[in-house]
């Protein structure tokens, strides 16, 4: 069980987190700071709000759990681990979606006990939303107040609605067969949503995410997320995907079943 000093203190920390990113969003380009991490293979920018929100959760983590690891995606790894807990930071997931100035970015905080993710958020602070779950109990903080997550009962590929954040994730060859025998089968398929996708399969709007090329810090918030929600997520064997790489996340058991069979399908 999540302690109390978890779900009292983290949303605090989110909320400064979201005010810190806030100074950069739709701000003037040249105060970003932008570089790309991507070189020849890629576009893949950084941007000093990156840097700074991870600082700052960073900073405030080992303050309130000192025993604790914590992962950033731009910082690595500190802390004892004494504890047996790991916390996962994305500052923005999503920083293509934010230097563009779309909203559809987050800050992802996972917190895992040994090898299992038992809570994450999700905070949207231009939307002023959060997505959260401790102890098998999800939620969505919002303009509307609390809204508990749910996901749709969708069971057939056939009445899906797919999200990807964008088709160049997934690898050319039998990676690429396996996303297009899948997105031929759903009924409405669309790209771009990074972690926001996932909210809005909680929330019951989407049915399937499916993207592959992620790393731990993509994913580790979202599992939680997802699971409390009643859904399912999983890489392309089944298991829980913290190391990231293909995941398949599903609104129902029968919904994710059907999604593996086709893109584990063979020809």
């Amino acid at each position: 069980m999540i302690d109390d000093a978890v779900t009292r203190e983290v949303p605090a920390l989110l909320t400064d987190a979201g005010e810190l990113a806030l100074r950069w969003f739709r701000a003037d380009p040249a105060t970003l700071g932008e570089l790309d991490k991507g070189g020849p293979g890629g576009y893949d920018p950084v941007t000093e709000a990156d840097r700074a929100v991870e600082h700052l959760l960073r900073t405030g983590l080992a303050r309130l759990f000192p025993e604790d690891r914590i992962v950033g995606e731009e910082a690595g790894a500190t802390g004892p681990g004494t504890s047996g807990r790991t916390w996962m930071i994305d500052p923005i997931d999503g920083t293509k979606a934010f230097v563009s100035g779309m909203p559809l970015w987050g800050t992802l905080l996972g917190l895992f006990e040994g090898d299992e993710p038992v809570a994450g958020w999700l905070h949207q602070p231009y939307l002023r939303e959060t997505f959260g779950a401790v102890n098998g109990e999800g939620w969505l903080d919002g303009p509307r107040g609390r809204a508990r997550l749910r996901t749709r009962p969708t069971t057939s590929l056939a009445d899906a609605v797919m999200y990807s954040t964008h088709p160049s994730m997934f690898a050319a060859g039998e990676e690429a067969a396996a996303f297009a025998r899948i997105s031929g089968r759903v009924r409405l398929q669309r790209f771009g949503g990074d972690c926001y996708s996932y909210g809005m399969l909680a929330l019951g709007q989407v049915d399937l995410v499916v993207e592959s090329a992620l790393q731990p810090y993509d994913i580790a918030a979202l599992i939680p997320i997802v699971r409390a929600a009643g859904g399912v997520v999983t890489d392309r064997r089944g298991a829980t995907p913290s190391g990231g790489g293909f995941v398949i996340a599903a609104a129902t058991p029968e919904l994710h079943a059907r999604a593996l069979e086709s893109i584990n399908a063979s020809g």
